[in-house]
């Protein structure tokens, strides 16, 4: 089982449409919208969100998406008003796309609640114009905190390193212990990785630090060098 997602926004349209596109990446996750208003008018709903909620409740938590204020108190109430026993539901401060789709990713590699919130409120810091900060320098003597390796592959994908192929290496990414980054970016951070803007035939680096880093670099270069699936 799975965290599930809830998607609530002021349109319908908008909570369908980022639902269908949050499950291009997350396909064993349940996401739900909860749209516009019981009589399909711009606007909120107690009743949807309630019964969105219960639907994505597998019994291993639903985080929440809303976009403007008064989803965001609608929300917030229906939260209030609910069984303590009907499991466990987090409204997340996040930008609505970009935190869903990163906290879907999250969910779909089996991260907990509290480890899917905080992908979703990664989606604040997307890396625009951010220098990624070079690992830091371990002084001579010093413990090590595990074996390390590293690998560059090429990139074939037609479209490059887009938003299908990066969900599939982040979420490969999180089945390892170790420290892992891709051109310099958090493996298993979905918005780094997209914003690299990796394109077709460039060589990037994986490089992992940790018990299993020979492994993760082995799989994920091979993840890679294999297009993830695409013609």
């Amino acid at each position: 089982m799975t965290v599930g997602i809830v998607v609530v926004s002021h349109s319908s349209r908008i909570a369908e449409g980022l639902v269908e596109l949050a499950a291009q990446m997350a396909e064993d996750v349940t996401i739900v919208p909860a749209g516009g208003t019981d009589d399909g008018r711009i606007g909120t709903s107690f009743e949807l969100i309630e019964s969105a909620i219960d639907k994505a409740q597998s019994g291993t938590g639903v985080a929440v998406f809303a976009d403007l204020g008064s989803a965001v108190l609608t929300a917030e109430t229906v939260l209030e008003m609910r069984d303590e026993d009907a499991g466990e539901v987090r409204l997340v401060d996040a930008p609505l796309v970009e935190g869903t789709v990163a906290a879907a990713v999250a969910a779909a590699g089996g991260a907990s609640l509290a480890d899917v919130v905080a992908a979703g409120k990664s989606a604040w810091a997307r890396g625009d114009g951010e220098q990624v900060e070079p690992a830091p320098v371990v002084p001579e003597g010093a413990e090590t905190p595990g074996p390390s390796a590293s690998a560059r592959v090429e990139i074939i994908n037609e479209q490059g390193l887009h938003a299908r192929p990066a969900a599939q290496l982040v979420s490969a990414a999180g089945r390892f212990e170790a420290q892992i980054t891709i051109g310099g970016a958090d493996a298993k951070s979905l918005l780094r990785i997209i914003s690299l803007g990796a394109s077709k035939g460039q060589e990037i680096e994986v490089a992992a630090t940790g018990t299993d880093a020979d492994q993760a670099v082995s799989e994920l270069s091979a993840l890679i060098s294999s297009g993830f699936g695409e013609d």
